[in-house]
């Protein structure tokens, strides 16, 4: 799916100090990617803090989102959780506007086994009017879905066309590559790893740090792309250090706080998130200088 190609960024949520949702901020927020470069978004991914917004607040994000994109670039959903039943409900539920996927979270906190994993996800692409694109994030949910489980997926359902990997398992990622089907998409989920994962053969990133730096996050993949990994690697090694401290404290205080300095919203999260410390922010100053 040549949409999904090159740098996506998973979109913050920005609110006001009384905890609504800031909708002035997410539109200038949604125009600074375009103008940055950005290839395609994703509305309510983690980075969204979507476990923390009710239904009517999420269904208002993505109506004002696909509005204020007016077709510019592709939009994908987030739409994920524990409970297969409501993520089904919700799937059939969802009006497609101007998405052209759906990203969804492997089941988190149940542990389920790989072939609860499996069932999970086949219930969603057997209810889903939109291409699905897997997302698995171990560190969050506490289960790994296995390079096999995530092939079986491919091969067994066409509208099961990507995965977007975090589990940091370059062994898996190999194995992903060199099974799945052809016209599967393997998504790097985390910043740090971009250009290996792209130097391997991966399509892109779904970006955390591209919210605060979207030239600098497309440039990359897009020179990923074109087998020109000397210039990447310079832009590559630039941002470690900011992506670290986008982390620290949690995603996505940090890369709130970062956009804050930049002019865009404030860096207000809801509980049981916190802005970062004291320390964070002096470190975050000091390596924004440098990147200015």
């Amino acid at each position: 799916m040549n949409e999904l190609q090159g740098a996506g960024v998973a979109l913050i949520t920005p609110f006001h100090a009384d905890g609504t949702v800031d909708y002035d901020t997410l539109g200038n927020l949604i125009d600074f990617q375009i103008e940055g470069g950005i290839d395609y978004l994703v509305s309510l991914g983690t980075t969204g803090e979507t476990a923390t917004l009710t239904q009517d607040e999420r269904k208002k994000v993505w109506q004002f989102t696909s509005k204020h994109v007016n077709k510019r670039i592709p939009l994908v959903a987030g739409i994920g959780g524990n409970n297969t039943y409501e993520i089904v409900e919700q799937i059939k539920n969802f009006e497609t506007l101007d998405y052209v996927a759906i990203l969804s979270v492997s089941p988190y906190y149940n542990k389920p086994t790989q072939e609860g994993i499996y069932q999970h996800y086949k219930a969603i692409a057997e209810a889903s009017k939109l291409p699905i694109i897997l997302y698995n994030v171990p560190g969050r949910t506490g289960s790994n879905m296995t390079a096999a489980t995530t092939v079986r997926l491919a091969n067994d359902f066409k509208n099961i066309i990507a995965t977007k990997e975090a589990s940091g398992n370059f062994a898996q990622f190999s194995e992903i590559l060199r099974d799945m089907p052809k016209g599967f998409l393997l998504i790097s989920g985390d910043d740090p790893v971009t250009l290996p994962m792209m130097a391997m053969g991966a399509a892109g990133i779904i970006s955390v740090v591209g919210n605060a730096y979207p030239t600098k996050v497309s440039a990359l993949a897009h020179l990923c792309r074109e087998g020109n990994f000397e210039e990447a690697r310079a832009i590559h090694l630039e941002l470690l250090r900011i992506i670290d401290l986008c982390f620290v404290e949690g995603n996505p205080a940090g890369v709130k706080y970062i956009l804050e300095k930049k002019g865009i919203g404030q860096d207000h999260v809801r509980l049981p998130l916190v802005p970062v410390g004291p320390k964070t922010r002096e470190a975050i100053d000091a390596e924004m200088q440098l990147l200015a």
